[in-house]
């Protein structure tokens, strides 16, 4: 059975790498992570404002307001602009993308309807957040990969105006992008006001209503979660990066989902979502291994687990979870191959209900920076019921979780030394 299951995987590991290293899914994953500074930024900003409105505070709330709005409620923007600027070099390899960020940005403001202010007698034009938050997600996504692929296949086709050689680099470059920018700038407008004959209005609604809801309806439940988990660790196991397949599928989903709970969470009102990218990351910090490398340091008789878990704690305590993989190792260790693949998928189930009933709060939302110690890595999350969590299921049912199977290769171990 070991074998088969080997076999097969050996089998299909060029494929899954192939996912992995797909320009377009990699593309994803570089904008998603890019954005996480302005997203932990936004979050703190948020609980900021939250904690000084309760204390009556308002011009401290009002400043934090700012950060939040410019952070958090702009993240489609930075989004389009990322994925277009990461996208291209994989297609131009001396073009840093930047020109098709700014083209990307510039089509996704003019598909984004205009809103009025009136001041006194005056009536202002202004840009509603609502395209430019959580909502806009996924057009901007969308946006900034048709822009990207418009924009490369100009420059491959000479679509550029081209100066005369003793014209300075940066000038030169800016006369080569004029003309993608004023033809998908154009092609922009026209698509915007097509949009407005519809019943939808705008391209980000008709984005929001046939791909980004139904994709949070199926990929923002609890059962998506535990398959991702399954199936993300069931990679690891095989050797194979499971993250770089599988994160950029629904990274775009969690952490709209999360952007929705802040935004809530900041109006007052009750959280929409259970689970998220916050949810994810926090339940299952360091892949529950410290509770392995627990039972390494104070219930291992041999002498090589003993040691490995000397060396296996301190980073440990921080999520660092390297040693403990390859040192122990996991990955083809089928002695640990239960565990190692379901014990995150139980966490997630276990912390799901808990939520559900009520014994722990809803997270907030809040993106927490990794390395952060155990406790303080889900503090950012401003609940005491969430740290509680946490430590639970790091200090009590991780070790759990592991003990049999731990025992096991413990006794293999202090059998192969003693023969030694």
């Amino acid at each position: 059975m070991k074998n088969k299951m080997t076999n097969f995987f050996n089998k299909i590991t060029p494929t899954l790498n192939r996912i992995g290293e797909n320009k377009y899914l990699q593309t994803i994953m570089a904008a998603m992570l890019e954005i996480l500074g302005p997203i932990i930024l936004g979050s703190f900003a948020v609980l900021g404002s939250v904690y000084a409105g309760r204390y009556h505070l308002d011009s401290l709330a009002g400043a934090f307001d700012v950060v939040s709005a410019l952070s958090l409620n702009a993240i489609a923007l930075y989004i389009a602009f990322l994925i277009a600027k990461h996208l291209v070099p994989y297609f131009i390899k001396d073009d840093d993308g930047s020109s098709a960020g700014i083209i990307s940005l510039m089509t996704f403001l003019i598909l984004t309807p205009l809103g009025k202010i009136k001041d006194g007698s005056n009536v202002i034009t202004a840009i509603p957040t609502t395209w430019l938050s959580s909502q806009g997600i996924f057009s901007a996504m969308i946006i900034g990969m048709l822009v990207a692929r418009a924009y490369v296949y100009m420059k491959q086709h000479n679509w550029t105006i081209k100066m005369p050689a003793g014209v300075p680099p940066m000038v030169s470059r800016s006369f080569s992008n004029l003309i993608p920018a004023v033809v998908i700038g154009a092609l922009a407008g026209v698509i915007n006001y097509l949009f407005t004959l519809t019943s939808w209005g705008s391209v980000h609604q008709m984005v929001f209503a046939i791909i980004q809801t139904p994709l949070k309806n199926i990929g923002g439940s609890i059962w998506a979660m535990i398959l991702v988990t399954l199936l993300m660790q069931l990679l690891w196991f095989f050797g194979i990066h499971g993250t770089n397949v599988i994160n950029p599928i629904v990274m775009p989903i969690w952490m709209s989902m999360d952007l929705q709970n802040l935004a809530a969470y900041k109006a007052g009102e009750p959280l929409p979502n259970i689970v998220g990218f916050a949810f994810f990351n926090i339940v299952t910090w360091s892949g529950t291994a410290l509770g392995l490398v627990l039972l390494m340091l104070f219930a291992a008789k041999s002498k090589r687990y003993k040691e490995l878990g000397k060396i296996a704690i301190v980073p440990s305590i921080f999520g660092i979870t390297e040693p403990t993989i390859f040192g122990t190792p996991l990955v083809l260790n089928f002695n640990f191959a239960v565990p190692f693949i379901t014990n995150n998928t139980v966490a997630i189930i276990i912390s799901y209900l808990a939520v559900k009933i009520g014994w722990v709060a809803r997270f907030t939302g809040v993106q927490t920076v990794f390395g952060l110690p155990l406790g303080i890595f889900a503090g950012v999350e401003s609940k005491v019921s969430i740290v509680i969590l946490q430590l639970v299921i790091q200090l009590v049912l991780s070790p759990l979780l592991w003990y049999p199977w731990f025992k096991h290769a413990d006794k293999l171990a202090l059998q192969d030394e003693k023969n030694a």
